[in-house]
């Protein structure tokens, strides 16, 4: 069995079709982890819907209420950019119920995996981006409530800016906002995370990881959280459709294990979630999003989670896999 569970519903697709966002990534993912014997069947636990009442730690009640009763305005309908059905809904709120089980699952194992969620372009009363529940949110939000935890910190390495959470957690000191994304991409209006790494078009993995190693080793060691929320977003990669930076995959691998690993040497528990990818083939995103999975079982294994002991060289990574 896996050193963490990997948190997973049916659910999850969409039933988007023939969309750029291709939601059926995720039963893809989840058969691909299977079919390679990484995972066995137990290895996956069930979600349950995230609650109203965790959804209104986050969102506003007039936005929850017209989500759910089918009553959403032509224009919140175009901004999520979705089709908008009862089924999308449902699937909003398992992924936030999935994000919230994650979470709790770190606290106790080191990495918790949800196989989906990363819904950061969700803001209280709208949603937009193909984002609706703004999941990330309503799991910090969930565990600071019930005690679990005080400060959390999200690292956001989607390609594109995670406006929506900045948007929510705007003025907490609890919590610190990371997001690396390429500038000169959507959300066109972003709101100011605790700190923006906007790289310009077209980066390569050399300077992508030295600009994140930077910026997020120094706040990781000054915030000191209690839990972090890696938004491991498979759309930085060269071919990506709505992506404009030049990671390949093995860059993309090192990035997980950077954000990882350096977490686990400081004590701090992860919550993993896939955000987007849009590849040419889809294939080339479930292969990056299940390297995620890989990579956090060789970090887990290396940095031997509730050891008293930690490895002696903190700058140092676990040996890549090839």
């Amino acid at each position: 069995m896996l050193p963490f569970r990997l948190v997973y519903h049916k659910g999850y697709d969409l039933g988007l079709g023939d969309h750029v966002f291709p939601s059926q990534k995720y039963r893809l993912i989840h058969d691909s982890l299977l079919q390679e014997r990484f995972a066995q069947p137990e290895d996956f636990v069930e979600p349950s819907p995230a609650c109203d009442e965790d959804l209104l730690l986050v969102h506003d009640a007039g936005w929850i209420s017209r989500l759910k009763n089918g009553t959403l305005t032509y224009y919140e309908i175009v901004q999520l950019e979705i089709p908008y059905n009862r089924h999308v809904v449902e699937g909003f709120i398992l992924a936030a119920g999935g994000t919230l089980l994650a979470s709790r699952l770190a606290l106790e194992d080191g990495i918790g995996f949800n196989v989906g969620g990363g819904f950061h372009h969700a803001f209280p009363a709208h949603g937009e981006g193909f984002c609706a529940i703004n999941d990330i949110a309503v799991g910090i939000r969930r565990l600071q409530r019930d005690g679990r935890i005080r400060r959390a910190m999200v690292v956001d390495c989607d390609v594109h800016q995670g406006n929506g959470t900045a948007g929510v957690f705007a003025g907490d000191s609890s919590v610190f906002t990371l997001s690396i994304h390429q500038l000169n991409n959507y959300p066109a209006h972003k709101p100011p995370s605790s700190l923006d790494i906007h790289l310009p078009d077209g980066v390569g993995d050399q300077e992508y990881l030295h600009r994140l190693g930077e910026g997020y080793r120094a706040a990781l060691a000054l915030f000191r959280p209690d839990l972090l929320v890696y938004v491991a977003g498979a759309d930085p990669y060269w071919e990506d459709q709505l992506g404009g930076l030049a990671l390949s995959l093995e860059g993309l691998e090192e990035r997980d294990r950077l954000v990882m690993w350096t977490a686990l040497q400081h004590r701090v528990p992860v919550a993993v979630v896939l955000a987007g990818g849009y590849a040419v083939n889809v294939n080339d995103t479930v292969q990056i999003q299940s390297n995620t999975a890989k990579v956090a079982r060789k970090v887990l294994d290396h940095a031997g989670w509730k050891r008293a002991a930690m490895p002696s060289s903190p700058g140092s990574f676990p040996p890549a896999e090839h």
